[in-house]
Formats: structure tokens, sequence, C-alpha cells
């Protein structure tokens, strides 16, 4: 056996999952994958349950209580709303000094964790900045991703290490501003499928089928995000608002109101704030982005 994997086995370190959703099963294979042993898991659901066993080799628990028999690591990777009372359930059930507390939430803070903490338990957090549509999507995405870390002391090297061993890169964020980091992760991930779930919508008015028009945005939407990756987001900046093509943007208008008005309003929401990206660009002068902000007002 390599030295690396003879390594990688006698790790101190081992895991109690609770919460066995598509994240906390991936990152259960990839600690796994990483060396650290996964000794127990739970979740609500025996489905679930089933799945992250066959994954991981864990022990099935029946009772959430019982994981920290197993492990001094415990991932908490339930719904965010229910992780505080379920590390509460668990600091008052069980000895918890000197252990691991992790949770994987984006916007929730290090708060949801005091439970844990009050009973002598070292808390962090460490959130996957990716998308996932499985598990096995999340296994092969979340290396070489970003990490949202959140911790302190010895759980701050802890977490760094379990983040460098998922192949990924923390991103340290401070605990009153998770709720933002998270949001503008919304905006990238959720609201672009919203986004371009809308272009679909307004593609179809024009006879195109939904299946036609991701087809044929979807090179569009590479060569943005190439662009962007390339040189930034506001030097990436295109089209009739960064042109000054005020002529345009009132067609626009005019053809969304008459064959798509339930976009009207987020075409003249997204308008107002592209005008002030073209303005930064250097495209657009003051007066055209005036001009065009009457437009979009229905001025």
């Amino acid at each position: 056996m390599p030295a690396a994997e003879k390594k990688k086995q006698k790790s101190k370190y081992t895991f109690a999952i609770i919460g066995t959703g598509m994240v906390g099963t991936a990152i259960g294979i990839l600690l796994k994958k990483a060396g650290y042993q996964i000794a127990a898991v739970y979740d609500k659901s025996p489905a679930a349950l089933k799945k992250a066993v066959k994954y991981t080799k864990a022990r099935a628990v029946r009772d959430p209580l019982a994981t920290l028999n197993y492990a001094n690591c415990l991932l908490l990777t339930t719904p965010d709303d229910a992780i505080a009372a379920a590390c509460r359930e668990i600091a008052d059930a069980s000895d918890i000094r000197g252990k691991f507390v992790f949770h994987l939430s984006g916007a929730g803070g290090l708060d949801l964790l005091d439970a844990a903490a009050e009973k002598g338990a070292c808390v962090g957090s460490f959130h996957p900045l990716q998308s996932f549509s499985s598990v096995e999507n999340a296994v092969k995405n979340i290396p070489g991703s970003y990490f949202g870390v959140t911790a302190e002391g010895k759980s701050k090297a802890l977490t760094k290490k379990i983040v460098a061993d998922l192949k990924g890169i923390p991103l340290f964020i401070a605990d009153e501003q998770k709720p933002l980091y998270h949001a503008a992760a919304c905006f990238v991930s959720n609201y672009l499928v919203t986004l371009l779930n809308s272009a679909e919508a307004v593609y179809q008015t024009t006879g195109i089928s939904e299946k036609q028009a991701r087809r044929a945005y979807l090179p569009l939407v590479w060569g943005t995000l190439k662009n962007i990756e390339r040189c930034g987001s506001v030097s990436a900046l295109t089209g009739p608002i960064a042109r000054g093509d005020a002529g345009t943007i009132k067609k626009h208008l005019q053809t969304i109101e008459k064959n798509a008005s339930p976009f009207s309003d987020i075409y003249r929401s997204l308008g107002m704030l592209t005008i002030e990206l073209a303005v930064k660009k250097g495209t657009l002068s003051l007066e055209r982005a005036q001009l065009i902000k009457k437009i979009l007002k229905g001025e």
C-alpha cells in the first residue's frame, strides 16, 4: 500500500453526519476519499439514509443522539432551520466537550451551534460555494470550488484542513456577513436560473421551442462567462445599453409589453442596474444614461 494511503488511514478525526441529503452525502463521500472515517450517519428519511450508507459504508443509526458515540466530529447538514434545534438536542444529551461540531449552511452563523459551544465543543462552518443537482454531480463539482469558512481557534485550523482535503479553496467570511455572502451566491446561481428561464419564456413567444431556445442561448451564456473570467464583469458588458442605443431599448419594451408582459418589470429593473455598469465601463455617456433611464421608467 502506498505511503500516502497509509497516512490517510491514520487520521484521528472521525465524522458523524446528521442529515444525509445531497450535500451531506456528497461531503461524506469526499471526506471518506480524503482519508477520514465516516463512522455514523443519521437521517429521518430511510431512503436517504440507505443511500448514504451505500456510499460511505458508515453505520446507520436510528437516534441522532447516538452519533457522537462513534465520532469526534459532528457534521450537521440538515435544512438550515433545523440546525440549531438538532445541535441543542445533541448538546443537551451528550458529552460534547472537546469535540468538533460543524454546519454547512451558507447563510447561518455560528450562533446556530451555540448550544454545542456552551458545552465545550469547538464549532465552525464551511459552505461549498457550488450548485448541485445530484449526489454524483456534487461529488464531481465540489473539488476546486471555494468554501465559505467561518470558524475560530481549534476549529479554524481543522476547518482549513478539511477544505484543503476536499480540494477546496477557503474563503473566510465573518459571522455577521454570512447572510450577505449567501445572498450574493443566490444572485449568481439561483437567480441566473430564473433569468434564463425567463429568457426561454420570451423566446417561446416568438415560436421557438424551449429546447431550441436553450440550445441557442447557451453558447451565448458560455461566451459571456468566458469574457467575465478573462476581463471581469464590467469590461464584459456588451449590448444596447452599453452602446447607448436608446431606440433598441424602446423597441424591446414595446414588444415585451405586448407579447411577454410578465417579464417587463425584470427587464426594466435589470436595465436600470445595467446603466450604472455601462457608465462605469465608460461606454455610456451620462446624457444617454439619463435618456435610457427615462425610457425604462416609462416617462
